[in-house]
């Protein structure tokens, strides 16, 4: 009974991969959605982890995250929990180096652009592990990374489980991924684009069309059975006459121009921790007391800084504070990544994005009359769209993001102006986004990996 049991599994098993690998649309689609699902789930599990974590550092599970923790405690709390976070992060990122041996991609880029699809489940809990302390202590670094890696990794496993060849694992693992980009932001359409504009380099019907059906399930999944909100309360966006669409492309100019410095300070910062003579779990816990150092200043420099851009966007505030803000966040992100902790930059950039914006449109209400100008809101909305285009190099999946975010038909043009303005002027002063450096430098690792004596000998 058992052997027939057994038989019949696989022969299932088998029948499910055999349509897979023929191509047969109805399949294919029927696993992107799964893979919906599970990305979706995974992305859900990260966030409640972290938001237990809250819990249990700050007493209450307080719905204004990071910056609301670190408003509850003492300065001296402060200045050392980011330290004493990114110190187990550090230890458990070395222990994973010395006792996982690595299989597969580093990261769901690399697995998706210039792998085989493979992705390590002990390594990427253990990352994910790592960054739970990071974040969940304060980090200046976006929680999305993690969560999309977690996505990505169970497609994975389940493309190898059905023993599929690295072209169709690949695409289950841009599904995963396309669901936990989509879960974190509330962007299906954005989500899809991103893996296809940035990860494939280009768009097809083969890869969007699955990559879409796998985007729309994780968002019904969601936000509309799990009643997950979107991660920005976007005001309405003004339009006040077409001539100032000259101020939103000086936005684009400004956005394109900051960009290129904004990743190369990260690089910078990436070089400096590297050069240290300490073990990886002492750089990390010196980017915390940086962190921390500045918190203690700003408690508004922990976390993603999602309920700060709210704030901004809802408040008026005076332009020495987002001045102030912005050169802090700047700060606290270079130290969180570049000492080597888990977790993305995507967010930060909105981050930047908008302060730069807010700026922007604070100095032109100075010296026009307000009546004549959108709000400085207005500015700071365009302003997350053209940094994030000028530092991806996806005008497209920026423009769409935005968009998402504020449903307003209203934004689109000067947001299209901006975006584009901002990608041209950035790609002529750095030809390299934010990802193309991440592919590169895995890419060398992967090199270097393969001409070692150790890997030869396994």
């Amino acid at each position: 009974m058992a052997t027939e049991i057994k038989s019949k599994k696989l022969g299932w098993l088998n029948g499910v991969r055999a349509r897979l690998l023929a191509d047969n649309l109805p399949a294919t689609l029927i696993a992107a959605a799964l893979m919906g699902l599970f990305g979706a789930l995974a992305t859900v599990v990260f966030r409640e982890l972290l938001g237990w974590m809250q819990m249990v550092l700050g007493g209450e599970d307080s719905p204004h995250g990071m910056v609301s923790l670190a408003r509850g405690l003492d300065p001296w709390q402060r200045f050392l929990m980011p330290a004493v976070g990114g110190a187990i992060a550090g230890v458990i990122l070395q222990m994973a180096a010395r006792w996982l041996p690595r299989r597969g991609a580093a990261d769901y880029m690399e697995a998706i652009s210039i792998g085989r699809g493979v992705i390590g489940f002990r390594q990427t809990i253990a990352r994910s592990l790592s960054s739970i302390f990071s974040i969940g202590s304060g980090a200046s670094i976006g929680r999305e990374g993690p969560m999309v890696q977690l996505a990505a990794m169970f497609s994975s496993l389940t493309g190898r489980f059905l023993l599929l060849p690295p072209r169709h694992l690949r695409l289950l693992v841009a599904c995963g991924a396309t669901a936990g980009i989509t879960s974190a932001y509330n962007a299906p359409i954005a989500g899809a684009l991103f893996i296809s504009e940035i990860v494939y380099g280009v768009m097809s019907s083969a890869t969007l069309v699955p990559l879409v059906v796998s985007s729309v399930v994780a968002n019904i999944v969601t936000r509309q059975i799990l009643h997950y909100d979107a991660v920005f309360h976007m005001p309405r966006f003004e339009f006040v006459s077409g001539w100032e669409v000259i101020n939103y492309l000086g936005l684009g100019l400004i956005a394109g121009v900051a960009a290129p410095q904004f990743l190369r300070f990260l690089d910078m910062s990436r070089a400096a921790f590297s050069r240290l003579p300490f073990p990886l779990w002492i750089r990390m816990a010196l980017g915390g007391l940086i962190v921390g150092g500045l918190s203690v200043i700003n408690p508004e420099v922990w976390g993603n800084g999602y309920s700060v851009v709210n704030s901004m966007l809802h408040t008026q505030w005076a332009w020495q504070a987002v001045a102030a803000i912005l050169l802090m966040k700047i700060l606290a992100t270079a130290a969180s990544a570049g000492s080597g902790a888990v977790g993305g930059v995507f967010t930060p950039t909105l981050f930047v994005g908008a302060a730069l914006g807010a700026l922007y449109g604070s100095g032109l209400q100075a010296v026009f009359p307000a009546g004549d100008l959108s709000a400085v809101s207005s500015y700071a909305v365009v302003g997350m769209g053209a940094l994030l285009a000028a530092t991806t190099h996806a005008p497209l999946m920026s423009i769409l993001m935005i968009f998402e975010m504020t449903l307003s038909y209203e934004v689109m043009l000067p947001l299209m102006l901006a975006c584009i303005t901002g990608y041209v002027i950035a790609h002529r002063i750095r030809p390299e986004s934010v990802y193309a450096k991440s592919l590169a430098n895995n890419r060398r690792a992967q090199q270097v990996m393969a001409k070692s004596p150790l890997n030869k000998s396994e």
